[in-house]
């Protein structure tokens, strides 16, 4: 599928179908609409009468263009309030035309939208993101052939009106290739995605965009003192790995980064096994913090930015056997501080322990975990909000600025010293759980205590990186959230 920027005016293009977006209470018929209206023999103001087109986000009324006309479908996309009017309106509108395309068989397609901020760079950019999106189809697993053709259509979409913005679209198809990266990797099942296959796509990323790699194996995870990682891989039959991917440019970075995302390939729960009903049939997912960890990477290998960013991922499986790690043992992380197992489930955060220590000792400027890490922060924010904790308002504010760019939502969430004293344990440093008040707060202060004095932020994406529900570029299944946030952030 090509996607460009044309300076051909909507009333002069010619194609298989073509989509206009219209403000609410703005559905007017001028200049270039009305010579449009005209050439169409009056089809575009037909339609917006019999269908009372009033421009509402979510309208999308279209029609067939009888005979063998320039144009065969038309698509009225309603954009709601101008108010309203952000990026990622951008993105579910040109979402909802190549969706319509795409059902529709259209080779060719034509989009007029108008300019975010009168920017059209970064308008071209989001618009890219949302077809790029809404197209992806994840057919890796199914037999039939006929799911696999969907993706023939659309095959040129021109995005109407515009100079050429080849570097803006380039950018996005970057950022997507990533996020659909991370897609993949958390849609599959553990029997594909295991510690040794994120090993591997972190080696195939290196050698495709010229990143470092660093695979630390048990042995050598042992040597580090990582004591709560190597824990939580006890009652596996798969070994762990803690990969250690680096970005570096070509010159001097204006920064150092590091991210660390969570990568539970499987999550049984442990002897504090997860019973039916609980979800355990969706704990494939559990590695989603890894998976968006490895799109940034991903795309960032690819936009080839002026910083220096670590991607850091300790990988394990969470199950049972005779090996595996008791509810009342001890184990020792990286730093020497000790934490009592009150509960196996909680194996994130061991994980993300040791992790932290580890991104730290990169000498780095700033540090961001994500991690699906509780049930508790889905509870509080629901399934569309990710949650975000951290000590520095600067780093909180650089983050927001990134997700809202990207359309996706977070919100701050407090670190309340105070809530500590549930994790206080009578025999160790602390234990790994407290209690159910709170939980999010909990983890979240669990891991603030594997930092010693770099800036950081911890993002709880439980909610937001399924769906069962689609919406706009979003199908059903993963949806890669974070990626785009972590790089917008990264590259600044």
């Amino acid at each position: 599928m090509k996607i460009q920027a044309i300076e051909t005016l909507v009333s002069d293009w010619s194609g298989d179908c073509l989509g206009i977006g219209f403000f609410e209470e703005a559905v007017d018929l001028e200049k270039d609409l009305a010579q449009l209206n005209q050439r169409l023999e009056g089809v575009l103001q037909e339609l917006i009468e019999e269908t009372e087109f009033k421009g509402k986000s979510g309208e999308q009324p279209w029609t067939r263009i009888s005979g063998q006309g320039p144009i065969r479908k038309v698509v009225l996309i309603g954009l709601g309030s101008p108010d309203h009017f952000n990026l990622d309106s951008l993105r579910q509108a040109a979402a909802a035309l190549a969706k319509t395309a795409q059902k529709q068989k259209a080779a060719s397609v034509g989009l007029q939208l108008p300019l975010w901020n009168e920017d059209a760079s970064v308008s071209a950019q989001a618009i890219a993101e949302g077809i790029e999106l809404a197209l992806h189809q994840d057919s890796r697993f199914k037999s039939d052939p006929e799911a696999k053709k969907a993706s023939e259509y659309p095959q040129d979409i021109s995005l109407l009106g515009m100079a050429d913005q080849t570097q803006a679209i380039e950018k996005a198809q970057q950022i997507c290739a990533g996020v659909i990266l991370t897609r993949e990797l958390v849609a599959a099942p553990a029997n594909v995605i295991t510690p040794s296959a994120l090993a591997e796509t972190a080696a195939q990323i290196a050698a495709e965009h010229g990143l470092t790699l660093e695979v630390l194996e048990r042995e050598e995870c042992e040597a580090q003192g990582m004591g709560a990682f190597l824990g939580v891989s006890l009652a596996s039959d798969l070994p762990p790995k803690f990969i250690h991917l680096t970005y570096k440019p070509s010159g001097t970075p204006r920064r150092k980064l590091a991210i660390v995302g969570k990568g539970v390939t499987f999550d049984s729960g442990g002897l504090n096994l997860k019973v039916s009903g609980s979800g355990i049939e969706t704990m494939k997912m559990d590695m989603a913090g890894s998976g968006a960890t490895l799109g940034a990477a991903k795309a960032i290998g690819q936009l080839k930015p002026d910083v220096e960013v670590h991607f850091i991922v300790a990988a394990a499986e969470n199950m049972i056997s005779g090996h595996a790690l008791h509810p009342g043992d001890i184990l020792t992380a990286s730093n020497g501080k000790t934490i009592e197992i009150n509960n196996t489930d909680a194996e994130g955060r061991l994980t993300l322990a040791d992790a932290l220590v580890f991104a730290e000792k990169q000498g780095v400027d700033a540090i961001v975990d994500l991690a699906t890490l509780t049930g508790a922060c889905i509870v509080a924010l629901g399934t569309d909000i990710a949650g975000m904790w951290t000590p520095e308002d600067s780093l909180a504010e650089e983050l927001t600025q990134a997700a809202n760019q990207a359309g996706e939502k977070f919100w701050r969430m407090p670190l309340e010293d105070k809530y500590f004293e549930g994790l206080k344990s009578p025999i160790a440093d602390m234990k790994n759980t407290g209690p159910r008040p709170g939980g999010s707060i909990t983890a979240a202060l669990f891991l603030q205590q594997y930092i010693e004095s770099t800036p950081w932020a911890h993002l709880d994406v439980a909610g937001p990186v399924w769906t069962e529900k689609e919406n706009g570029y979003l199908n059903v299944g993963a949806t890669g959230f974070a990626v785009r946030t972590l790089v917008n952030w990264a590259v600044g």
